[in-house]
């Protein structure tokens, strides 16, 4: 499905899960369905399953949102109770529409959490209290994390909510990340589990194979000590003047909490000439986009000045991550601001997803989970961009459950896509009982 066709079925009302491999443009397709709602004096409630994924959409995680917070089952919501809360009742009961990103990491007792709360506090029994629900993500990519002591977390489409939503399926087919063929087919292979001789020759092209340039590429780890500590190294070797940076935050201290946990921009971040930097929040027109590449080369009216792998060298001054009323979109409740960058000799996997990267060098010999490796190599735009340095058994598998089920929706999304332009769907589902 094209990106125009799903934002047509978006704007149209429908129950969405909008879905489709690594760098086919799912976040464009959500900014540009919240920027024409809010065009339409929508209230649109923007979350995500991670603080991450939230601040690239300008929201918050749906934890917070919904008030479910850590809570790990239905028991453990007093109802009666969150609904009498002002912040969290106002808020649910203003939004029109509840859009949840990265919904691969979000488990099905959590959704369906997130429903009971979202019926209770309107007070109806329409699903989800009647909202408009546009749920996207990837299932090929990181799953939800299993707690300790509980069973193991299942997808959020296994949820009772899901099967009585019955999302309609957007499919997106068209890759914009990568344009080259044998990486494409790497990549392809890896989601569909069928990696075969060929696949293996392409990605062991790449083994141990550094890549020229003054700009090194970032290397990406499964592990968080193991990137804090390369760059700690290597920031520590560098001679001249350490410039520090410290993050400043205004409006509700709570979601200014949650917009610090979620940046990657550090609270405070150190820089010395020579320091290798990634760009972590998207703006064209200065050119930059979230994983951008390059080197501090000096200061500038005490502000970093960088030289892009493109050659171009950017004064790089703070910006500001916002949460916004849903009720008066020119009201700001919490903000965030600081230099858009972090430091990148080395980042983790799970802190890469959402970007694109020109080069990485990439160690896949902790992976740990199914997904990990699509994740990780699925960043990179082209496999001369590529070096792998170690990879273990686990790193090119995918969980064959989420094979089959993807088979389903690609054709469910065919049809949708030939389906006239409307209400393709029934938005507004009753159920018989509460779900907590």
């Amino acid at each position: 499905m094209t990106q125009t066709r799903a934002l047509e079925i978006m704007l149209a009302g429908n129950n969405v899960f909008l879905t489709g491999a690594a760098g086919s443009g799912k976040t464009y397709v959500l900014n540009e369905f919240i920027k024409k709602s809010r065009g339409k004096n929508k209230r649109v409630a923007i979350t995500a399953s991670t603080g991450i994924a939230a601040t690239h959409l300008g929201g918050t995680t749906i934890h917070s949102w919904s008030g479910i917070g850590m809570k790990n089952t239905p028991a453990e919501l007093n109802l009666k109770s969150m609904a009498t809360k002002l912040r969290l009742a106002s808020r649910i009961s203003a939004a029109e529409t509840l859009i949840i990103d990265e919904i691969s990491m979000l488990s099905s007792i959590q959704l369906d959490m997130v429903e009971s709360v979202c019926r209770t506090v309107k007070g109806t029994d329409k699903l989800f209290g009647g909202l408009q629900v546009i749920l996207c993500g990837d299932f090929f990519q990181l799953p939800p994390i299993s707690r300790k002591g509980l069973p193991m977390a299942e997808f959020a489409f296994k949820s009772n909510t899901w099967q009585a939503l019955i999302p309609n399926i957007c499919y997106l087919t068209y890759q914009f990340r990568q344009k080259d063929a044998d990486y494409l087919e790497l990549l392809e292979a890896i989601r569909s589990a069928q990696v075969s001789r060929n696949s293996i020759t392409i990605l062991s092209s790449r083994l141990n194979r550094p890549i020229a340039g003054e700009v090194k590429p970032p290397r990406l780890f499964t592990h968080n000590a193991d990137a804090d500590a390369v760059n700690n190294f290597e920031l520590e070797r560098l001679t001249g003047t350490l410039k520090q940076y410290e993050m400043s935050s205004g409006g509700q201290a709570e979601l200014a909490d949650q917009l610090k946990k979620g940046c990657l921009a550090p609270e405070i971040l150190l820089l010395k000439k020579g320091a290798k930097v990634m760009w972590v929040k998207n703006n064209p027109g200065s050119g930059y986009m979230n994983g951008t590449l390059g080197t501090v080369v000096g200061f500038e009216d005490d502000y970093p000045q960088v030289l892009t792998t493109g050659g171009d060298v950017i004064t790089v001054s703070p910006v500001s991550w916002e949460i916004r009323d849903i009720r008066d979109e020119e009201k700001v409740q919490a903000w965030i601001s600081q230099i858009p960058l972090r430091l990148a000799w080395a980042i983790t996997v799970h802190k890469s997803q959402g970007m694109s990267l020109d080069m990485a060098e990439i160690n896949l010999s902790g992976a740990f989970a199914y997904g990990m490796g699509y994740v990780a190599l699925s960043r990179v735009k082209s496999l001369s961009g590529l070096n792998l340095t170690g990879i273990n058994e686990i790193a090119l598998q995918v969980d064959p459950e989420i094979i089959e089920v993807d088979k389903l929706w690609k054709a469910m999304s065919l049809t949708n896509e030939a389906k006239p332009t409307g209400l393709i769907g029934n938005p507004v589902k009753l159920i018989s009982k509460p779900n907590a």
